[in-house]
């Protein structure tokens, strides 16, 4: 008779938080993504961009802090919020696919010949796609776990890299990207979704 094991692995609930044959959910595994920039730079297709990725970092998320002094006491409530730039690390092709993508997109932000700037930031703002995959390939398409959106998105510093005769890596280009708002999709998965708010002791501390 088999034996179900894989149910053990798991952390010790109470009995109302999780039925007791529950086992531990399989993670998102690190390697398993893809990064798409729409609206970057001029050329088409951008596919090889996304090839080309070696690593992103997820979006970061800090809020200010809001202090209130209070008689004896100091309160602390959550002030501006500020999304901080994720980090592409790209290879460069030998068709030089990346490269120019990336020329071009710098290029859309300030025009390095005449010295001149955009007008507005829809002149050169992108959309930045970070999608969390299933393992899927090939004839068994991916199912996208999770996606990153981040909206009003722009390049805010690029590193060409070292080059070096005692390496044999691939050379990169790495790009730190600025943007305005981020979401996640699809919709009930996390930020961008809406949620109640209810007033209780939990927050506070206090009684009834």
């Amino acid at each position: 008779m088999a034996i179900s094991t894989l149910s053990k692995f798991t952390v010790p609930l109470a009995n109302d938080q999780s039925s007791a044959s529950q086992g531990l959910l399989m993670p998102k595994l690190q390697y398993r993504f893809r990064a798409i920039l729409e609206n970057f730079g001029v050329s088409t297709p951008r596919s090889e961009l996304t090839k080309q990725v070696i690593d992103v970092t997820r979006p970061s998320l800090t809020f200010d802090t809001v202090t209130l002094d209070v008689y004896n006491s100091k309160v602390y409530v959550a002030g501006k919020h500020t999304w901080d730039p994720i980090t592409i690390n790209l290879r460069d092709d030998v068709n030089n696919s990346v490269t120019k993508l990336v020329g071009e997109q710098i290029q859309k932000q300030f025009d390095f010949f005449e010295q001149s700037s955009a007008a507005s930031g829809i002149d050169y703002k992108f959309t930045a796609r970070i999608e969390m995959l299933d393992g899927g390939n090939g004839a068994s398409t991916p199912n996208v776990l999770e996606t990153f959106e981040l909206y009003g998105a722009y390049v805010e510093n690029v590193n060409y890299n070292t080059l070096a005769y005692a390496t044999s890596d691939p050379a990169t280009i790495t790009m730190s990207i600025r943007y305005d708002n981020a979401i996640q999709t699809p919709t009930g998965t996390g930020i961008g979704t809406a949620v109640s708010r209810t007033i209780g002791t939990l927050s506070t501390g206090g009684g009834q």
